[in-house]
């Protein structure tokens, strides 16, 4: 299986171009929030829902899953009673750090524009 990546298909199907991988990988608004909420360090199921908002239980149940498939996210079940699920970022997963932290000054450096672009309303 030495040929095969975390989503289980072969080098040679994926994408030529590298941008194009990234994107299947982390290209969902989802997905990003969630590198986001677990970039500081791990959490439970409940903890992300609550930093992310608006994702349903669902949602967020599968979108873990895939990036726990892809190798990006990894959980950590504690054999306790009620069970106990933490989960972190892979060191594959942190490498995406400077990913976010540009995709974060892009969004300020936007804002920001957008604020002084904005015609002025007279009174």
């Amino acid at each position: 299986m030495a040929n095969t990546t975390f989503v289980g298909v072969s080098r040679k199907e994926l994408p030529a171009c590298p941008v194009e991988t990234t994107l299947q990988l982390i290209g969902n608004k989802w997905e990003v929030l969630i590198l986001r909420d677990l970039m500081p360090g791990k959490k439970r199921f409940s903890e992300l829902r609550a930093s992310i908002g608006s994702i349903s239980q669902k949602v967020l149940t599968a979108k873990l899953r895939e990036m726990e498939a892809n190798g990006l996210v990894q959980r950590k079940v504690y054999a306790e009673v009620p069970p106990r699920v933490e989960y972190s970022l892979t060191p594959l997963g942190r490498s995406l750090k400077p990913v976010l932290d540009s995709l974060e000054k892009w969004g300020y450096q936007y804002k920001a524009q957008m604020a002084q672009s904005r015609p002025q309303r007279s009174r």
